[in-house]
């Protein structure tokens, strides 16, 4: 078993028989963070075997230790065959042991050489390099600053704007916590669609991999040490990736007129019910809180009744480790601009289930209607 390369990640791992079925088990690895969800791992054949084709089990332990864990009969993985596309599995088998603890299973056929398997589709480097290729190069690839790791942290832009220009704006950002893909492709479909509409999109700056670190280690990323992220927005700080992205934030603002600031995320891994925004808690950010409702009822509005779920406008109440501002508050209380978090499930919107095609449909449908927004001001 493989974890070796970009995004890999999986501990606990034991390979052997079960009844005569090979059998492969593992577990999320936190790496050195209280919070685990992101599994990636290849299973490699290091030589010709008489069992090629043959099932295989994919045990995953302790889903219940995972982020969101709390129903794993929801998980649905990806998987890819001897370098094959993705596709994703269906509900896995959730097995009790005699103690209590529970495991979740998928029976897979075995290929003559390697499968990989993940949570989720990986979105990673490569798949950002496909973006700018496949849209021609509209997109303007450039680095804003440097990861805590030393790792270059990319920005797209579809224009460099000018000191006190006219154009409306939007900023949007992805992978605070460095797992979670799905945000990343419906951010994907997002970017598409405005290369495909130059002439109907606003001025556009996204960094797509704010913890380009977590996303090459494969590490999750929520409150992960030695600061969340999205966690580390204040004055000073906490991260340098975030004064990294405060700088460029100063600049976009600058060269535009701000609309909107846009954070995708994934919430638990056992969420299920469809898309949806956090917005600012009114009692204590009443006039942001109305920016940001008007903004959320343009997301709900573009992803209903397909992506959304129930409830589609939220406050998030969650506890957290550290009490220091988060992106959304930094850009309405430092910038003046107002800011939403759009959180993307792993696997299912109720009964549909996510393909990377319906993530892009996604991000499509939000782009239309954002950029037509920040055109007309009518939020």
């Amino acid at each position: 078993v493989e974890t070796n390369f970009p995004g890999g990640n999986a501990c606990g791992l034991s390979v052997g028989d079960r009844d005569g079925v090979a059998e492969v088990a593992f577990t999320p690895d936190p790496h050195g963070g209280p919070e685990a969800l992101w599994f990636h791992l290849r299973v490699v054949r290091d030589g010709p075997h008489p069992g090629a084709g043959q099932p295989v089990r994919l045990v995953l332990r302790h889903p219940d230790n995972m982020l969101g864990g709390t129903e794993p009969a929801t998980l649905r993985p990806v998987l890819a065959r001897d370098g094959a596309d993705w596709e994703r599995l269906g509900r896995g088998e959730v097995e009790e042991l005699p103690d209590g603890r529970l495991q979740v299973v998928w029976k897979v056929h075995a290929p003559d050489t390697a499968l990989e398997f993940a949570v989720c589709y990986p979105y990673g480097l490569s798949q950002l390099a496909a973006l700018v290729h496949d849209t021609r190069h509209y997109w303007r690839l450039g680095t804003i600053g440097v990861s805590q790791g030393g790792r270059g942290i990319a920005r797209l832009a579809n224009d460099a704007g000018a000191p006190g220009g006219p154009r409306p704006g939007l900023y949007l950002l992805a992978r605070q916590h460095s797992g979670e893909t799905p945000g990343s492709w419906v951010l994907d479909g997002f970017l598409r669609w405005v290369a495909e509409h130059p002439d109907l999109s606003p001025l556009v700056w996204t960094v797509p991999f704010a913890n380009v670190d977590g996303v090459e280690q494969g590490d999750y990323g929520k409150d992960n040490f030695p600061y969340d992220l999205n966690r580390a927005w204040g004055d000073p700080p906490m991260r340098h990736e975030t004064h990294v992205i405060m700088r460029d934030l100063d600049r976009w603002k600058a060269r535009c007129r701000p609309r909107l600031a846009l954070d995708f995320h994934a919430p638990g891994a056992c969420e299920a019910d469809g898309m949806y925004t956090f917005i600012p808690n009114p009692a204590k950010m009443p006039l942001e809180s109305k920016d940001a409702e008007r903004w959320a009822g343009i997301i709900g509005g573009a992803l209903s009744p397909d992506f959304t779920a129930p409830r589609t406008n939220r406050i998030a109440y969650y506890a957290s480790r550290w009490n220091t501002p988060n992106f959304t508050t930094y850009c309405f209380a430092a910038l003046g601009v107002p800011a939403l978090t759009l959180e993307v499930p792993y696997a299912l919107c109720g009964d549909g289930v996510l393909t990377r095609e319906r993530y892009r449909e996604a991000g499509e449908r939000l782009a239309a209607a954002v950029c037509r927004a920040a055109l007309e001001g009518t939020a």
